[in-house]
């Protein structure tokens, strides 16, 4: 198939950009989307043109590094999936196909599709880690945890950080992320000791990022690729509340 692509182009990271029109040549249907961008980008090397940089690792929809919106929704219009896993048969002969990087302002473009998330991996550094000694491996029984506790906590787990959620989000809101990485640490018995410190610690630190506020529009949820539960942010609430409340109390 032959395609049309609208494609974001930005150079450097001081660029205004702009949406370059660039057409494909013959794609083949069993190829995924990244392949597909494979393609055109032999093509453009061979026509001594730059190549569209664009993010990818795994893909397999585990690393969540394939950032990029498929005409205009993060991932593609396609629920539970990463752009890694579109595959070229969901599209037509003589489609036009806008791809654009995640815009949030927390996300900065660095060229073309690629850009800087560092401000998710600074908000894990902040809490989202155990520190304190849990000794070694124990049985797997001599813990119990109730089965409702930790089919939520490994759901939230499921989180691979991609940033959908941000640029879904009216307001670039982080909050999915951030509760989803609180939440499955908060409701196992290894993360008690810390749950203070971690939901508060991650929370100001997604505030200093510049991340906006959720207002409930659940587009986060709805282009999640793991499809992770706004349920979550409302925990992340609670628990942020209970916690500057004992903040409070036990400060001079």
């Amino acid at each position: 198939m032959k395609l049309t692509l609208k494609v974001w182009r930005q150079e450097r990271p001081t660029d205004a950009g702009t949406l370059d029109t660039i057409q494909s040549p013959d794609i083949p249907e069993e190829a995924s989307f990244l392949e597909m961008l494979d393609i055109v980008n032999e093509q453009m090397i061979n026509d001594g043109k730059r190549p569209i940089s664009f993010d990818h690792d795994c893909r397999e929809g585990i690393c969540g590094a394939c950032s990029l919106t498929i005409n205009g929704v993060p991932h593609s219009k396609d629920s539970g999936i990463t752009t890694c896993q579109v595959h070229m048969r969901k599209f037509n002969d003589g489609d036009t196909i806008y791809i654009e990087p995640f815009r949030a302002n927390a996300f900065p473009v660095q060229q073309d599709l690629v850009t800087d998330r560092e401000a998710f991996d600074r908000i894990i550094a902040a809490g989202g880690y155990i520190s304190v000694r849990t000794g070694s491996a124990v049985d797997a029984n001599s813990m119990p945890i109730p089965k409702d506790e930790a089919d939520a906590s490994f759901d939230a787990a499921a989180c691979i950080g991609c940033g959908a959620c941000v640029a879904a989000c009216p307001n670039a809101s982080a909050m999915l992320f951030v509760s989803a990485k609180v939440e499955h640490l908060n409701r196992l018995p290894q993360g008690e000791v810390e749950r203070d410190k971690r939901v508060i610690s991650m929370v100001d630190q997604m505030d200093a990022e510049g991340f906006g506020g959720c207002t409930n529009h659940y587009e986060c949820e709805a282009v999640c690729p793991k499809l992770i539960s706004a349920d979550n942010i409302a925990k992340l609430n609670k628990d942020y509340l209970i916690a500057k409340g004992r903040r409070a109390v036990v400060s001079p």
